[in-house]
């Protein structure tokens, strides 16, 4: 009976110590007390949102209504950092142990307000992107990143100074690092400034149909700080350094403000002057009287005959249409070819095909004996 006495001294002076001298029973109630906030915290988020959600939709706006949908995640985190808050206000800390309990509790709060203002940047960016009217779009995605990137530096920084770690003399250890990274990522810094000058010049925007000679031609899906995402119009994606779009040239096909047709139209050489005079008064009659071409003195429009070809006489019109879209392009250039056709065979001629005519001398026949002339100063 003694031994038990004293071996259950023993379990009662183990249960009391526990880690670090704190009683095992706080321990287990402090665990609880994180349990039962960690189990609760989708009721929460579910009953703020829901509050909030009763008030977001008295506006008129969806400004406020984006942005609760994104705070969802860190709303829900909230429960957990109030749960490590009491978990471990209840339990009797000191010296060490309950400043690092108040430096985790401080970096979690850290981490929830930039998580929200990181969160909330997307459904704020519409008020970025009305910047459009004096920068580009892929200027303002720039600039979105760009204020991504300060909060997560900052969110960095605060949780640093939290931990008595000093931000100054890091920033200056990685200048001095950025030194010597920058001489050897020469081309990463020359692609990122050759990124800015294309986004500052607005040489292209995203959903651009560009080509650049001898590289890519297709469809710019996005421009980022080392290279541009272009898509060729077999759907491969191409990723090109940013240099190799400034340094070299480039077209950009949807700042067209018209579409050109440019076409020679062979006529055979039996046509009379006369169905020349009716075929192209005919074309440039259609084209400035349709709605689909744009006049002069806006675009040039000529209908002339050209030249003579090898086996034609060539007109040559040349026009514009008011629409750049490709399909829509087609479609006008489609009508025209069925027109030009039309009034090619009412005027009672057709058009030339390319051919080659082969003029072949009379020779002599084989079987007729050759007359003999004899010379003059004959014997």
């Amino acid at each position: 009976m003694q031994g038990f006495k004293e071996f259950w001294a023993v379990v009662v002076e183990v249960w009391q110590k526990g880690v670090y001298g704190i009683d095992l029973g706080r321990i287990l109630v402090a665990i609880l007390i994180f349990l039962v906030f960690l189990i609760a915290r989708r009721l929460f988020a579910r009953f703020v949102i829901n509050w909030l959600a009763s008030l977001t939709a008295k506006t008129k706006t969806r400004l406020d209504d984006e942005a609760l949908e994104v705070l969802r995640k860190p709303i829900s985190f909230i429960p957990v950092i109030i749960g490590v808050f009491f978990a471990t206000s209840y339990l009797p800390l000191s010296g060490v142990l309950a400043e690092l309990a108040d430096k985790v509790v401080r970096s979690l709060i850290a981490l929830v307000i930039f998580w929200t203002m990181i969160k909330l940047v997307q459904p704020f960016s519409v008020l970025i992107y009305q910047l459009e009217k004096i920068l580009t779009t892929a200027m303002v995605d720039w600039i979105i990143k760009a204020v991504k990137i300060i909060f997560v530096f900052l969110a960095i920084a605060t949780i640093l100074e939290i931990w008595g770690i000093k931000v100054g003399p890091i920033i200056a250890g990685l200048g001095l690092f950025g030194l010597a990274v920058a001489l050897g990522a020469q081309d990463l810094f020359k692609n990122l400034i050759s990124g800015i000058l294309v986004i500052a010049e607005k040489r292209f925007t995203k959903g651009d149909w560009i080509r650049v000679d001898g590289v890519v031609e297709g469809i710019v899906e996005s421009i980022g700080f080392r290279s541009t995402l272009i898509r060729r119009f077999d759907k491969a994606p191409v990723f090109v350094p940013n240099s190799q779009l400034s340094d070299n040239s480039l077209t950009n096909f949807s700042a067209m403000t018209h579409r050109r047709i440019y076409w020679l139209i062979g006529v055979e050489y039996r046509t009379t002057i006369e169905q020349l005079r009716k075929i192209r008064d005919q074309i440039e009659e259609y084209i400035l009287a349709s709605d689909e071409f744009s006049k002069p003195p806006e675009v040039p429009t000529f209908v002339r005959i050209d030249r003579f070809s090898d086996s034609s006489i060539d007109i040559m019109v040349y026009c514009f249409t008011k629409s750049t879209v490709w399909g829509k392009w087609l479609e006008i250039k489609e009508r025209l070819a069925y027109k030009i056709k039309e009034i090619v065979e009412g005027a009672g001629t057709s058009f030339a095909f390319p051919s080659q005519s082969i003029y072949i001398e009379s020779l002599p026949s084989s079987e007729t004996a050759e007359i003999f002339i004899p010379p003059k100063n004959s014997p």
